[in-house]
């Protein structure tokens, strides 16, 4: 089972590339309001009206129940590792391993972070971000201050917050230098599905507990586990992580020096090995 990011990327076919599909079976899907799961957010607001953490959850059990799968290996990458957290310590029984990387657990302290911190790295780009909401606004939660100029009716409105918004998240993303923009923040749509659903869930902190996913996983003991971060992630510093595989024994932390949260070669082949290993060992 592939966990996508954003929220709201999608699913793609590169994520195939993780695998030796010789050996796996691997299930991508759409979650709620983007990619090919519909309504989508980025066209009708409903899509957000029964859209949060627990929901996905749930759609992922269903899933596994439809396609008959008795245990699965959930490999999820950014927003995607904190779907996959809260799915295994909800159903650790299903679970047989997790892969995961570009590791967040979406608190509030993270949201804080990549919305309003980062940008002492970044502070040009992070002014104009921060200036995309009213000055009334700027000193508040910037992710529902966007959300709710994302969620206004008028698209002068929110096609420019969508703009701002995937400016900043294509900022802080690329770490290396000469890294290409995300060519995905060219297309409108995408834009705004993205960022109406990445606000939706960063509001809310992922309608979890402050630390629920650390403070929870202890559920996971049994469950091999494989953590692959970037060095040079300023978008989910490397300590949550570490902190995830202090209390996760089961787990082992990959730290991939120079490279960031979009990860590079080092990082995929540290996941393929990953899934690998795990496959020779079923």
């Amino acid at each position: 089972m592939v966990l996508h990011g954003g929220p709201g990327s999608g699913c793609a076919s590169w994520w195939t590339r993780f695998f030796d599909l010789a050996e796996y079976r691997v299930i991508l899907f759409d979650q709620r309001g983007c990619g090919r799961s519909l309504p989508s957010a980025g066209s009708d607001v409903s899509a957000l009206s029964a859209n949060t953490t627990h929901h996905l959850v749930a759609d992922i059990e269903r899933l596994r129940e439809h396609r008959g799968v008795a245990r699965w290996l959930v490999l999820g990458g950014s927003w995607g590792s904190t779907l996959g957290l809260a799915y295994a310590e909800e159903h650790p029984e299903v679970v047989s391993e997790l892969v995961l990387f570009s590791v967040v657990t979406t608190t509030r302290r993270e949201v804080q972070w990549v919305t309003r911190d980062v940008g002492r790295f970044f502070p040009a780009e992070w002014r104009r971000f921060r200036d995309g909401v009213s000055s009334s606004a700027s000193d508040g939660g910037l992710a529902e201050a966007y959300n709710e100029l994302l969620l206004d009716s008028d698209p002068l409105v929110h096609e420019k917050a969508a703009q701002e918004w995937c400016a900043w998240e294509d900022r802080h993303v690329r770490t290396q230098g000469g890294a290409k923009s995300d060519p995905r923040y060219e297309d409108p749509s995408f834009r705004l599905c993205f960022a109406r659903l990445v606000t939706h869930y960063w509001r809310h902190a992922a309608w979890l507990e402050e630390n629920a996913l650390l403070l929870d996983a202890p559920r996971l003991a049994g469950i091999p586990g494989t953590l692959v971060h970037g060095g040079l992630d300023v978008s989910a510093p490397p300590d949550i992580p570490w902190q995830l595989a202090q209390v996760w024994r089961d787990s082992e932390l990959a730290i991939v020096e120079g490279e960031g949260h979009d990860g590079g070669k080092s990082m995929t082949e540290t996941i393929v090995s990953a899934t690998r290993r795990y496959a020779r060992q079923a």
